[in-house]
């Protein structure tokens, strides 16, 4: 048989031209759906089963079970989902890659879409010139789907003649009742193939080629299959890389559950794949696929159908069996991935999520999450200052210095971090109501970086006060307390209006609060110039104390115009 380089490259260009249409067909179908998404992504919650549904759904919109576990765990990272629920949505992730095997095995196989595929594309390729964004999406999904099955066709072009080369069948002959170890062994090729390709479904795809024309027998196409569930959890691995702990138990808990699935199957795979052969012949009215591998026919429909109820098979068993076992898998996550301190449990917003979602609607809602915790993060500097004034030992007084200095870091961070996100979805296309919100939360962090920047210097001032043993008055230390309690107030209403639907604040209540703000300010400096012309204060005590005052009242006004700028007023 004659196969060297040069059908080597032809082989690995096919798959590219097929990986290169899943990805088009991938991105348009999710630019044309963002909303859908995200009002699936809304409806998350806390139950498991409901979570299962969900990751299907996503899946099977955006036809990548990738790019709904990257999703997942940047969710995770960003504190919109809990371990539990991302346990779910990454089950349900791998039930509906399977949707993605059956329209190859039928369209691709049963079906001559190669025949069709110009045609598809004469249609979607004007739309993709369209002034409305919607079209254009359509049009790309349109051509991405075409391009795709003239992938496939490449690819069964490309692949070795074997009804040529008896010798080939020969060899293969030995695969026909492999034992555990080559079924071990051919599940490592089948994980090689996904990590290399970084598709699962572009790996299944070559697998059905494969076995379909011949090239390797069945149960060893079963084998590689069952990798390409291990190979796909790479992808959420590399994401949870620049995550913090939680994103990186998620990636642990897919790659635990899809690991002992394929256990348990390599086990059980002779009675299975009888099984399948039995379901394959009596409901799908086909040959045996070990007939077909043999030789059977011209086109080994037989195959591609039986591998597609194997693999749908194994994956909704695999939930079935695993979904009671959720709490266990994430005791099982949290304790081989062990946090690295407050840091890493709090906070880890470089490259926020593992990147840019697909499409800016998934992007925005991301940065609106990381957002909302920003908002967790001043107020937690904030609620610092009060129990900085009141302690009296040093160490303690230390260690709240170090505490709050490590804050402030974590607000200058996540301002230039989310604002490099943001600026790099910007860059995509977006809708009016995406790039308002996408302005919006950029005044919304800078004032919040600015909340930081304030509480430090406060820190500074009562270091200052501390070190030269001036005190408080129990006078001056109540009135402290009382407009500190006003800012936590309006720090508690702009967290509330931060985690709300941004069209649906409304300002009143932020506005009582700052006018509130503004009167006891107002009331204070009054007193204070009055104590001072009477000699009631010491200028230096006294001095600290206006300076507080400033510095609490700049916090109420950045806290008013973070609520500004969730309604669109600044």
């Amino acid at each position: 048989m004659n196969f060297g380089i040069y059908e080597l490259l032809n082989l690995i260009g096919a798959l590219g031209f097929f990986i290169y249409g899943m990805k088009i067909m991938s991105d348009g179908i999710q630019k044309a759906g963002g909303t859908k998404m995200r009002q699936i992504l809304g409806g998350m919650t806390s139950n498991r089963y409901f979570g299962v549904m969900t990751g299907f759904l996503i899946t099977a919109i955006v036809q990548s079970s990738s790019a709904t576990t990257v999703m997942t765990v940047s969710f995770v990272n960003a504190g919109l989902l809990t371990l539990v629920e991302s346990a779910g949505v990454m089950m349900g992730a791998n039930i509906g890659t399977t949707i993605t095997a059956w329209i190859i095995s039928i369209l691709g196989f049963k079906v001559k879409m190669s025949a069709i595929a110009l045609p598809i594309i004469a249609f979607g390729m004007p739309m993709m010139f369209s002034r409305r964004t919607k079209t254009k999406n359509w049009g790309e999904f349109l051509v991405g789907f075409a391009l795709l099955f003239i992938g496939l066709a490449e690819l069964k072009g490309a692949v070795p003649d074997v009804k040529n080369n008896p010798e080939i069948l020969n060899f293969l002959a030995g695969f026909a009742d492999i034992s555990f170890l080559s079924r071990l062994m051919f599940v490592l090729v089948g994980t090689v193939l996904t990590i290399v390709v970084q598709s699962s479904t572009a790996a299944m795809a070559l697998t059905l080629v494969l076995c379909s024309t011949g090239v390797i027998p069945f149960e060893v196409a079963a084998a590689m299959v069952l990798g390409e569930n291990i190979g796909t959890t790479i992808t959420a691995e590399l994401a949870s890389l620049v995550g913090n702990v939680h994103a990186k138990r998620s990636a642990r808990i897919h790659s635990m559950f899809n690991i002992i699935g394929v256990t348990w199957m390599l086990i059980l795979m002779p009675y299975a794949l009888d099984i399948v052969e039995y379901i394959s012949m009596n409901y799908f009215g086909s040959i045996s696929p070990y007939t077909a591998v043999d030789g059977w026919g011209d086109s080994m429909s037989p195959v591609p159908i039986a591998l597609s109820i194997f693999h749908t098979g194994f994956n909704l068993l695999n939930v079935l069996m695993l979904i009671w076992f959720v709490p266990a898998l994430v005791r099982v996550a949290e304790r081989t991935v062990k946090s690295q301190g407050d840091m890493d449990e709090e906070f880890h917003l470089e490259h926020i999520g593992g990147g840019l979602m697909q499409t800016a609607e998934l992007s925005i809602l991301e940065a609106k999450k990381e957002v909302s915790k920003f908002g967790d993060i001043s107020t937690r500097i904030f609620s610092m200052i009060p129990e900085l004034m009141k302690e009296t030992d040093s160490k303690k007084f230390g260690k709240l210095m170090d505490k709050i200095r490590k804050y402030e870091d974590i607000t200058d961070r996540m301002e230039v971090e989310i604002a490099n996100y943001l600026a790099k979805a910007a860059q995509g296309e977006m809708s009016d109501s995406a790039s308002i919100k996408t302005r919006s939360m950029l005044s919304i962090i800078n004032d919040m970086e600015r909340i930081g920047d304030i509480c430090y210097q406060m820190s500074i001032t009562l270091e200052r006060k501390s070190e030269q043993k001036m005190y408080f008055t129990p006078e001056i230390r109540e009135t402290l307390e009382e407009m500190m309690k006003e800012i936590s107030k309006a720090l508690e209403i702009m967290n509330n209006n931060l985690n709300s639907e941004y069209s649906q604040v409304l300002i009143n209540d932020a506005n009582e609060i700052e006018i509130s703000i503004n009167k006891m300010r107002n009331k204070l400096r009054k007193t204070y110039f009055e104590k001072i012309e009477k000699g009631e204060f010491n200028i230096q005590t006294g001095m600290i104390y206006s300076n507080l005052i400033h510095s609490l009242e700049k916090v109420g006004d950045h806290v008013f115009n973070i609520t500004e700028a969730i309604i669109g007023e600044k």
